[in-house]
């Protein structure tokens, strides 16, 4: 299919397919409103965040739409879940180190965490939060640090706030240079895109 693209599109989906960060991962759960789910996707594209988790058991899933998103959910794999210890167990089992958003005791600053690492962030719903059973599962946790007289941010500002500051870690180290990928693996998702 590749044979199809204009240079110009073949070279942009390259560049972007390069870029991806397929060590860093989002999970979103029980997160209500669409035009939130829709707004974080549209972050995460720009960010090179391939793919996120939707974890839905309270709520149901969004039904999200190119519009709002900037046609983002195109780009990016959505991966569902109706169970937390799935979902962990999912992540864990490819090596990623579980971060839960949390005001709780021993939350650590966003500033802090080393975003380099191979990681997933979880982020809750508009009301509730992360839960209580995906705040203790997770291996750690982190706090977006703030000084108003509101002690929470809007869902997609938290996962924007939070993912630029791992896109800052990763620009700094390098790490949207060169692809963790093999030539193989991005020709796959090059096939894939020339579909789309």
């Amino acid at each position: 299919m590749k044979e199809f693209l204009t240079e110009k599109r073949l070279n942009k989906f390259k560049a972007v397919a390069k870029a991806r960060q397929h060590t860093l991962h989002l999970v979103l759960e029980n997160v209500h409103d669409p035009h939130n789910v829709s707004a974080v996707l549209r972050t995460c594209d720009a960010a090179g965040i391939p793919a996120v988790s939707l974890l839905y058991y309270l709520e149901k899933f969004p039904r999200i739409g190119k519009k709002s998103s900037a046609s983002a959910v195109k780009w990016i794999e959505k991966e569902k879940y109706t169970d937390i210890k799935q979902c962990y167990n999912s992540l864990r089992d490819k090596g990623f180190k579980i971060y839960a958003t949390s005001l709780t005791e021993g939350a650590v600053n966003l500033y802090d965490v080393n975003f380099t690492d191979k990681c997933a962030v979880v982020l809750g719903n508009e009301h509730r939060g992360v839960s209580d059973e995906a705040t203790e599962l997770a291996d750690a946790k982190l706090f977006i640090p703030m000084f108003g007289m509101v002690q929470s941010l809007n869902i997609s500002v938290a996962a924007a706030v939070i993912i630029y500051e791992a896109l800052r870690q990763r620009l700094v180290k390098g790490m949207y240079d060169e692809s963790s990928l093999s030539k193989k693996d991005l020709d796959i998702i090059l096939d894939a895109w020339s579909r789309k």
